[in-house]
């Protein structure tokens, strides 16, 4: 058993029947009143995300979970096949186990959790950057500059992400995958 002091991004606790995995958290000391931790969760199982709030102290039902490499191979519809690069097995795992499947290339390199009791994986963990390179934007205007300007670009793996005016066609760029936004341009 763990508490709430443990909670960390990343983290996969058994809440509410399901797991869950911690997207985001925040520890709160108000002036008045017990600390408490603000948390967003999302479900390993569906997807979906929900925001739930412990008190100092709580305690939590941690899922032991290990973490292994693999590169992604391709996709068939709704499901992602992926090869473990050690043993070179493959699994095959739902889109929604995945945070950010748009930004995904074959041959990118994951880590994916799996948890320890059953041997079932559950969640995929994208590196913090992908380069990607674009394949259709429009062309920037002169003058359009006052402001950070942006235009919608579409990337190599189907995504659109906003990019500065001066990215072109053929352009390699750098995309946090967490907020699935531009960083840099990336020279050859």
């Amino acid at each position: 058993m763990a508490t709430t002091s443990d909670i960390r991004k990343g983290l996969c606790i058994r809440y509410n029947h399901d797991i869950f995995k911690v997207i985001e958290f925040l520890h709160v000391k108000p002036g008045k009143g017990p600390a408490f931790v603000r948390t967003k969760l999302k479900s390993v199982t569906t997807g979906k995300v929900i925001d739930n709030t412990f008190s100092a102290g709580h305690k939590i039902e941690d899922v032991r979970v290990e973490t292994h490499t693999f590169q992604y191979l391709y996709p068939e519809g709704e499901t992602f096949h992926f090869m473990n690069t050690e043993d070179f097995n493959q699994i095959s795992l739902s889109k929604n186990a995945l945070d950010a499947p748009e930004l995904l290339k074959e041959g990118e390199v994951v880590t994916i959790l799996i948890n320890t009791e059953d041997s079932m994986p559950l969640s995929v963990e994208m590196p913090s950057h992908v380069i990607l390179e674009v394949t259709h934007t429009e062309p920037g205007v002169k003058g359009n500059t006052a402001t950070n300007a942006t235009k919608p670009a579409t990337m190599e793996t189907g995504a659109t992400v906003n990019v500065p005016l001066f990215i072109n066609e053929g352009d390699k760029i750098k995309i946090e995958t967490d907020k699935g936004t531009y960083v840099e341009r990336v020279k050859e």
